[in-house]
């Protein structure tokens, strides 16, 4: 205070803008994405969009702790990827949420890869194959599969429809894969769209929060809940291989 009680004109802007922070970060709506929980892939196979590949035990309890993560949210929204591994884990969450409808959306499916089916392995051994050589011409768009552009766009989308949603101040969730996941950050944050997939910070079950503020993206969190949970091996892995090796996996891959 100064002299005679009166405030300060700084200490009076300085209130004014913490509370706009305030009255902002109290409309602002979170988008929590949800990567699935741990997949049986013994063989390590890219399995992409292929049917019939669901959680392991252990990835069942990564998507309990995603549960319980999430068990003093008041989520209003929750959406799927409609792949099995996406909608088990979204389950357990939607078992605590039981006002709230899981909506299966294909804007948040796995990208398209070419290399689908494939087994790369530790040695890469898929791009030794020459039949393959053409689709890793272009690592920038990718020249194997679904343009990251277009990921960003459809993954942008499902992330602004969730928050209209939810409206002001409320909480989405939305249960997808690494690389969608990652490229909706990399949109968010404004970084180039191409990467190496080493450099992804997306752990099974992890969880990248999205803050969205009169239809602008405003604030990106991370968060792992269930990182203690994730085999060392599979803690910088393209793909989820279960008891498999999914180590050295190439050309984008990411589930």
């Amino acid at each position: 205070m100064v002299p005679g009680g009166r405030r300060s004109a700084a200490t009076s802007f300085a209130n004014h803008v913490d509370n706009h922070k305030e009255r902002d970060m109290s409309r602002t709506t979170t988008v929590h994405l949800l990567r699935h929980g741990e997949v049986d892939n013994p063989t390590g196979v890219l399995y992409g969009r292929m049917d019939g590949f669901h959680l392991t035990p252990l990835g069942r309890q990564m998507a309990a702790r995603a549960a319980e993560y999430f068990a003093q949210v008041p989520l209003s929204v929750l959406v799927s990827s409609p792949l099995e591994r996406a909608r088990e884990t979204i389950a357990p969450v939607a078992a605590l949420h039981p006002d709230v409808e899981v909506r299966l959306v294909e804007d948040v499916i796995e990208a398209t890869n070419a290399f689908e089916g494939q087994v790369f392995g530790r040695d890469n051994k898929a791009l030794k194959d020459p039949h393959n050589w053409r689709l890793v011409l272009n690592p920038l768009r990718p020249s194997w599969g679904e343009p990251y552009k277009a990921i960003a766009a459809r993954m942008t989308r499902a992330v602004l429809r969730a928050a209209d949603e939810a409206g002001p101040g409320g909480q989405a969730l939305i249960v997808s894969h690494q690389l969608p996941i990652w490229i909706a950050r990399c949109a968010a944050e404004g970084r180039r769209l191409p990467h190496d997939p080493r450099s992804r910070q997306c752990s099974l079950a992890s969880v990248t929060s999205i803050g969205v503020l009169d239809g602008r993206i405003v604030r990106v969190d991370y968060a792992e809940p269930a990182i203690d949970l994730v085999p060392s091996k599979d803690r910088r892995a393209n793909i989820s291989a279960g008891s498999g090796d999914a180590s050295g996996v190439g050309a984008g891959a990411a589930h």
